[in-house]
C-alpha cells in the first residue's frame, strides 16, 4: 500500500532534509550546554509520532481526496515539529525570521489541512456507516468480522441479542438461523476457494435483501445468521422463506458451472438467553436435515446439482 503514495513520502523526506540543510546552512551549531533536552524530546517526539501517523495512514488507505489531506497535514506537522527541533540544535540570527514563519506557516497549514480532511472522513464515515449497517447495527468491532464474508461472528451476533434484549425488553425480536444444504458438496467438487466464493455470493444475496434494521452474520461454517427486532415470529418466517427463495433462484457459477444452492431455515423469538436461543435454532434445523434425510434410506451418496 505505501508503494502507491511514494511522492507523498518522498516529498516528506525531501522536506526533512532541505530543512535540515537550511538550519545548518544559515545558523551556527550551538554547544551542548545549550541543548534544552526537555524541548527536544518534546518537540522532537511529536515529529516522530506525526511520522508514525503519517505511515500508518498511508498503509491503510487507498489514493483519494481524503488521504491526501489527511496525509499531507500530517506531513506538514510533522516538518514543522522537525524544524522546531533544530532550532535547539542551532543558533539563527535574530534579524533572520524565516525560521519562525517556516514552523508557525508549517504547523498552521498542517492543522488546516489535517482539519479539511478529518471534515471529508467523517462524511466517508457515515456512507460507510450507512453501507455497512446491516453488518455492524449499534456498534462497531473489527476484530468481530469473519475474513471470508466480512459479515460478523457469531460471537458478535450474541453480543447483538444480548444489547437488544435489553434495549427493547418488552419489542419481539426474532432470530433466523440459514443453512446451505450440502454445501459440503462444493467443497469437495469445486474447492474451498469456490466454496469461499459461494459463502459471499449468499452473504451479498441476503444483504440486499434484508431491511436496515436487520443484522446479518456469520454464525458458522456454511450457517448464517439474521437478529430482525421489532420483527414477530410470522413476519421473520416470511422472511426467510423469501430470502431461501432468493438464494435458491440467483444464478452462480463455479468453473463455468451453475450450481443451484438449496437453503434451510429456522427462526425463534429472541426471548432467552442467547445461548439457548441459538441452541434452539441448530436444534430446528438438525431435525429439519434429519426429516430431509429419511426419504432417501438407501444410502447413495448425496449429489449436487449443476447446469
Amino acid at each position: 500500500m505505501l508503494r502507491l503514495h511514494r511522492p507523498l513520502l518522498t516529498g516528506a523526506a525531501v522536506a526533512l532534509l532541505l530543512c535540515l540543510i537550511a538550519y545548518a546552512g544559515m545558523g551556527t551549531l550551538k554547544p551542548m550546554q545549550r541543548w534544552q533536552w526537555m524541548d527536544i524530546v518534546g518537540e522532537g517526539g511529536i515529529a516522530v509520532m506525526a511520522g508514525i501517523w503519517l505511515l500508518m495512514l498511508l498503509s491503510s488507505r487507498l489514493k483519494g481526496r481524503v488521504t491526501t489531506l489527511l496525509a499531507t497535514g500530517l506531513a506538514a506537522i510533522m516538518v514543522g515539529e522537525w524544524a522546531d527541533c533544530l532550532d535547539e540544535f542551532f543558533a539563527i540570527p535574530k534579524e533572520q525570521i524565516w525560521d519562525n514563519f517556516l514552523e508557525a506557516a508549517l504547523m498552521l497549514g498542517g492543522m488546516l489541512t489535517l482539519t479539511a480532511g478529518m471534515h471529508y472522513w467523517r462524511q466517508e464515515q457515515f456512507r460507510l456507516t450507512e453501507h455497512l449497517q446491516k453488518r455492524e447495527r449499534l456498534f462497531r468491532n473489527h476484530r468481530a468480522f469473519d475474513r471470508v464474508t466480512q459479515l460478523a461472528t457469531a460471537d458478535y451476533l450474541r453480543e447483538q441479542i444480548a444489547l437488544e434484549q435489553q434495549r427493547q425488553q418488552q419489542a419481539s425480536c426474532a432470530v433466523v438461523l440459514l443453512d446451505i444444504d450440502r454445501f459440503h458438496l462444493i467443497n469437495r467438487r469445486f474447492g474451498q476457494a469456490q466454496g469461499d466464493l459461494v459463502l459471499q455470493a449468499v452473504g451479498h444475496m441476503l444483504l440486499l435483501n434484508l431491511r436496515n434494521e436487520d443484522l446479518l452474520c456469520r454464525y458458522a461454517g456454511d450457517r448464517f445468521a439474521i437478529l430482525m427486532p421489532q420483527t414477530s415470529l410470522a413476519s421473520a418466517e416470511t422472511m426467510a422463506q423469501h430470502l431461501c427463495f432468493m438464494v435458491h433462484h440467483m444464478q452462480h457459477s463455479c468453473m463455468g458451472q451453475r450450481i443451484e444452492i438449496g437453503i434451510r431455515h429456522a427462526c425463534t423469538m429472541a426471548d432467552a438467553p442467547p445461548e439457548s436461543v441459538l441452541a434452539k435454532l441448530n436444534q430446528q434445523l438438525s431435525q429439519k436435515l434429519n426429516q430431509a434425510l429419511e426419504p432417501n434410506p438407501s444410502g447413495e451418496p448425496d449429489t449436487l446439482a449443476a447446469a
